[in-house]
């Protein structure tokens, strides 16, 4: 199977959360469980990578992670405070010691003037540290996709 630049930073991820002796898990959204995908198809990633919790819609994001229904409808499931209670809510479900999410905007269609298509919030909780940022990505919906795996993974390896 040929390398992409997502399967290589699965393997890096992989490489330096088992160097640090840290366990990581995902909560996704737009990604649909590509990053639990990618890092998964690295051999012995089962040692830090506990799971991820696919919440595509706002039911399951309140039912499984524990999103406080009031986020969603006054901010948004695409927004700073719905990724941050993601990314908690993965990290207590699945005891790890840090959890990174994504909630987006993918397309191609469900996008407003206020968080077009591409807008992408991408949340890190660990112990001792929690935050959020936002991007804004074009292109397809794969691209787009793409896109946010990448950075969620990017973002991941720099904090490890």
């Amino acid at each position: 199977m040929k390398k992409t630049a997502i399967s290589e930073l699965a393997e890096k991820i992989v490489k330096t959360a088992s160097a640090a002796g840290k366990t990581f898990a995902f909560a996704e959204s737009c990604t649909g469980g590509t990053l639990a995908a990618a890092i998964t198809d690295v051999a012995g990633a089962s040692a830090v990578f506990s799971g991820s919790a696919v919440t595509y819609s706002n039911e399951a994001k309140q039912e499984i992670l524990g999103v406080q229904k009031d986020i969603i409808m006054t901010r948004g499931a695409v927004s700073e405070e719905c990724a941050l209670s993601m990314a908690r809510g993965a990290r207590r479900i699945y005891g790890t010691d840090i959890a990174v999410s994504v909630t987006g905007v993918a397309g191609p269609g469900g996008g407003t003037p206020e968080k077009p298509v591409g807008t992408v919030w991408f949340a890190y909780s660990s112990e001792k540290k929690e935050e959020a940022f936002v991007c804004r990505f074009s292109g397809t919906r794969d691209e787009i996709r793409c896109a946010a795996v990448k950075t969620a993974f990017e973002y991941l390896l720099k904090e490890l």
